[in-house]
């Protein structure tokens, strides 16, 4: 029997490195979702595809979206264990994009060519790629975020 695009996207969730192809799949069977569905705080989770920045150490904690204009893309986990904003990073803004072949919310640095697309899983959840010019031949980095 072919697994469901829940059990798909659940798979991905699992420790352990996932082939980016598997990723891709579930990807692109997912829905496209408006820019203002972003609104609110997002925990982050690294989906490793083993490329080069899910390797590094870094306490990525997800993105805080206050409204279309004003993004924290990278909120990490202090040494207290609160969330706070890393200022290497940025801003961002959001605004709807064509990402592999479907327009859905894009998350667009302010000082990085980089720009996040993410798709619907459900309600609270959303699977995410970035890509970056700088980055491995811009091959995506895959990742998810739940609703805080």
């Amino acid at each position: 029997m072919p697994k469901t695009l829940e059990q798909q996207f659940s798979e991905l969730t699992k420790a352990g490195r996932i082939e980016e192809a598997a990723v891709i799949a579930v990807f692109d069977q997912l829905k496209a979702i408006p820019p203002e569905f972003m609104l609110g705080k997002w925990d982050g989770f690294p989906i490793d595809t083993s490329h080069t920045a899910t390797q590094q150490p870094f306490k990525w904690a997800g993105k805080d979206f206050r409204s279309l204009d004003d993004v924290d893309p990278v909120m990490v986990w202090g040494e207290d264990g609160s969330r706070t904003w890393n200022a290497d990073f940025g801003h961002a803004q959001v605004r709807e994009i064509k990402y592999r072949g479907l327009l859905t919310a894009g998350m667009i640095y302010d000082d990085f060519p980089r720009i996040d697309s993410f798709r619907f899983v459900d309600e609270n959840t959303v699977l995410g790629a970035m890509e970056d010019k700088n980055i491995e031949n811009n091959r995506p980095v895959w990742f998810y975020m739940r609703r805080m």
